[in-house]
C-alpha cells in the first residue's frame, strides 16, 4: 500500500525519456545515425538575411527613415523581443512614448514581409552546407531540422535550402503537444527519430540553439553566424565559421571523439 502511494506521488510533468538514465562507464560509443540542424543559424543566417531585411522593408512601408545595417542589427538582435527591438530604435530617434504603439504596427508588417522574403528565395544556405548534406544523405545518415519558427515558412525554407526529401523530419513548436517558452525541439526530434542523444549530432548557429541542444544531451557542433561568433560555446564538439571541407566522415569522427572523451 505504501509503495502504491509513493508511486502515485511521482511528478508526471518530468521528462521520462529512456536516455535520461545515466550512461554506463566504458559504454561502447554508438555510431552516428542522425545530424539535427537548427534552421535558425546552422542552415542559413536567417537573422541577417531574413529578419533584418524584412524589418527594413517594414520601416519603409510605414514611412520611417530607418535602415538597419548588418552591424547595427548585430547589436539590436541581442534584444530577444522583436517589438521591443523596434521600439528601442524608435526611441533613439526621438519618437518617445508613441514608440511602443508604432512598433506594434511595424512588427505586424514585418511578419508578413518576412514570410514573403523567405518564400521568394532571398535566404541562402550557409557556405559548404550543400556538400555536407549530400554526403550525409549518401552515407545513410538521417538529416533532421528544428526551428523556433512556424511551419508555414519553415518547411518551404528547408526544402529551398536542402532540396526536396533530404530532411526526414522538421520540428517546430507547433509539433509539440504542450508548447512552452523554451520548447524542447531537439528532444522531440530525437523522439520522432526513435534514437537517443548518443546516436545523433546537433548543429547550431548560436548560443540559444547551443543551450537547447546541450539540454537534450546532444553532442553539439557550432557553425557561428557573424552575429554570434564571440559567444561562449564551452563543451562544443567543434566551433567553426562555415561547412567548407566538412563531410559525413568528419561528423562521424567528431561525434565519436566527443563521446569517447566522456566514456
Amino acid at each position: 500500500m505504501w509503495t502504491t502511494v509513493l508511486s502515485m506521488s511521482v511528478n508526471t510533468e518530468s521528462r521520462t525519456f529512456w536516455w535520461d538514465v545515466a550512461r554506463p562507464a566504458h559504454a561502447v560509443v554508438e555510431p552516428l545515425n542522425a545530424v539535427i540542424f537548427d534552421l535558425d543559424g546552422a542552415l542559413a543566417d536567417v537573422e541577417r538575411d531574413g529578419h533584418r531585411a524584412a524589418f527594413n522593408v517594414a520601416f519603409a512601408e510605414h514611412g520611417l527613415d530607418i535602415v538597419w545595417s548588418v552591424d547595427e542589427y548585430a547589436r539590436l538582435s541581442r534584444i530577444a523581443d522583436e517589438r521591443r527591438r523596434i521600439a528601442s530604435a524608435l526611441r533613439r530617434r526621438g519618437f518617445g512614448r508613441v514608440s511602443t504603439e508604432i512598433a506594434a504596427h511595424v512588427f505586424r508588417t514585418k511578419t508578413d514581409v518576412f514570410e514573403t522574403l523567405v518564400l521568394d528565395g532571398d535566404v541562402t544556405p550557409r557556405l559548404g552546407l550543400g556538400d555536407l548534406v549530400t554526403s550525409l544523405f549518401g552515407d545513410g545518415i538521417t538529416v533532421g531540422v528544428v526551428s523556433s519558427g512556424t511551419g508555414s515558412w519553415v518547411e518551404p525554407l528547408v526544402r529551398q535550402l536542402l532540396g526536396d526529401g533530404i530532411a526526414e523530419i522538421v520540428v517546430t513548436p507547433e509539433d509539440l503537444a504542450r508548447p512552452s517558452r523554451e520548447p524542447d525541439l531537439f528532444g522531440h526530434a530525437l523522439w520522432e527519430l526513435g534514437i537517443g542523444p548518443e546516436g545523433a549530432l546537433a548543429v547550431v548557429g548560436g548560443r540559444r540553439g547551443f543551450m537547447s541542444a546541450r539540454a537534450a544531451k546532444l553532442a553539439t557542433m557550432v557553425v557561428t553566424t557573424s552575429y554570434l561568433a564571440g559567444d561562449d560555446y564551452a563543451g562544443a564538439v567543434q566551433v567553426r565559421d562555415d561547412y567548407t571541407g566538412l563531410l559525413a566522415s568528419g561528423c562521424e569522427r567528431l561525434h565519436k571523439n566527443w563521446w569517447s572523451a566522456r566514456g
